[in-house]
């Protein structure tokens, strides 16, 4: 159940990703245009959208890293049915905190991939008249 409920969020994290980045793409169109134009080919402007993708996606997982840490950290809860009592005592580990860095690197970078590869495949003209 906990790994469908991570899965369902991962794939949600993704879009709202992808919905980021091809927004901060269409906002910069006329400034892709122009590196086009002057030269620089799709690699270039690939690699700038993917290095402001990953660079939101480490903020956005140390956040939710530190967060997780703060809230989570030594919280203990229990449920009492009939005359049985479960007592749940949580703990961020670092190992934990690694995982869900990588998981949020990644996200980010599926996230980012097809903006990025259409910003570098956009045409110059249509660029330079849609802004």
């Amino acid at each position: 159940m906990g790994l469908t409920v991570g899965i369902i969020m991962a794939v949600g994290a993704v879009f709202g990703a992808l919905n980021c980045m091809f927004a901060a793409v269409a906002g910069r169109a006329r400034e892709i245009a122009t590196l086009r134009a002057i030269g620089f080919r799709g690699l270039p402007v690939v690699v700038s959208v993917m290095l402001e993708t990953m660079l939101l996606a480490l903020a956005g997982g140390v956040l939710g890293a530190l967060v997780a840490w703060l809230v989570f950290n030594g919280y203990s809860t229990s449920t009492l049915s009939g005359f049985t009592q479960v007592v749940f005592r949580f703990r961020v580990s670092p190992q934990l905190l690694g995982e869900g860095l990588k998981w949020a690197l990644a996200i980010g970078f599926i996230g980012g991939l097809f903006p990025a590869v259409r910003a570098a495949r956009l045409p110059v003209t249509t660029a330079l008249r849609e802004s």
